[in-house]
């Protein structure tokens, strides 16, 4: 096996994550580390046990002392062009946090640059990686509860991160949600079309902006799929996944985010309500390849082996970023907005 080298920009906290998931794919070595602060670079090399990698402030002068095949995107989204426009400069494959970029403007430049450079982007897009997500997908596929009509998830917790989220605009639509939109998206397997989204900073919101909101999504396939969400609500929070309830021709299913599933549908005509019999779900599979954030990094490290696509690839994410913006620009002009990239 042909050894990849990797360089990781971004030595924030998000970068210990990454590192767990790369010491555990083979034939992979991590040989430099970027961070604004190199103090933060070395420590984490010490940390992990990285050994002789190159440090530095300066991206371009470590990729160019190093020469790696990949380069794995961790900062914050403010400089998520720049970094991944010099990687593909370096020739490299780059691998970034989510979003996939700041602005639609900027994530359409990145598809060209992807192109022209011939090189992958893809996005930690780990929430649809999660064991949970991928066994909906095959209840769904199975046809138990007949054609998917609609998809609703709330999602409601309150961190307290500290640090660059407190400050963000609209940072649950643009931090958060984004996870579930995607996840929502790979459950539907259709293009989102139209959203209409009320977004709020509730009174007791320690965020500068948008730590709530409500959205409703037009799916092709005349599936509706609804997101409700806070990040400042006190007590009775869902899972880090959210709550899901999937509603389909004959039946429906229910997620609690963690190990909770249950399924019903109709079985015979009721005197008011209809009889219904409860349905088992499908018990994890090695073929959902649900290992998180692992199994991003693993599928995107097999795409640039094989020469095939990661599920989160650039030209694909891309529509997931596309419903966070139309949801944003719907909660600022208060009207329908149609999903475009």
């Amino acid at each position: 096996m042909v050894l990849l080298r990797a360089v990781m920009v971004g030595c924030g906290a998000m970068s210990h994550g990454w590192l767990r998931a790369a010491a555990t794919i083979e034939g992979l070595a991590i040989v430099g580390l970027v961070d604004l602060d190199a103090t933060k670079a070395k420590a984490l090399a010490v940390e992990f046990e990285l050994g002789d990698v190159t440090i530095g402030s300066d991206l371009d002068a470590v990729l160019n002392a190093t020469r790696p095949d990949l380069l794995f995107d961790v900062v914050i989204p403010a400089a998520r062009r720049d970094v991944v426009a010099t990687g593909f400069a370096h020739g490299c494959h780059v691998l970034s946090e989510k979003p996939m970029a700041e602005t639609m403007a900027q994530a359409r430049e990145l598809l060209e640059l992807a192109r022209t450079s011939k090189r992958l982007h893809a996005v930690v897009q780990n929430r649809r990686y999660v064991p949970g997500i991928r066994r909906l997908r095959r209840f769904l596929d199975s046809a138990a509860i007949g054609r998917l009509t609609a998809i609703h998830c709330d999602f409601f917790i309150a961190p307290h991160f500290g640090g660059f989220r407190e400050q963000m605009q609209h940072v649950l639509l643009l931090d958060m949600a984004i996870h579930t939109f995607d996840a929502a998206r790979y459950l539907a397997a259709a293009a989102p079309k139209a959203v209409y989204c009320l977004e709020t900073n509730p009174v007791n919101s320690w965020y500068a902006h948008g730590a709530s909101a409500q959205a409703l999504f037009e799916f092709e396939g005349n599936v509706v799929v609804t997101y409700r969400g806070s990040w400042c609500a006190e007590g009775l929070r869902t899972s880090w996944e959210g709550a899901w309830r999937l509603i389909g021709e004959t039946g429906s299913v229910t997620w609690d985010g963690a190990e909770t599933f249950a399924a019903e549908r109709f079985r015979a005509p009721g005197e008011l309500l209809s009889v219904v019999e409860t349905l088992e779900i499908p018990e994890p599979s090695p073929d959902d390849a649900a290992d998180g954030h692992r199994g991003v990094l693993r599928d995107f490290i097999t795409a640039v082996r094989t020469g095939s696509e990661p599920e989160t690839v650039c030209h694909d994410n891309i529509h997931s970023l596309a419903m966070v913006f139309a949801a944003i620009e719907s909660a600022e002009t208060r009207r329908r907005v149609e999903i475009s990239v």
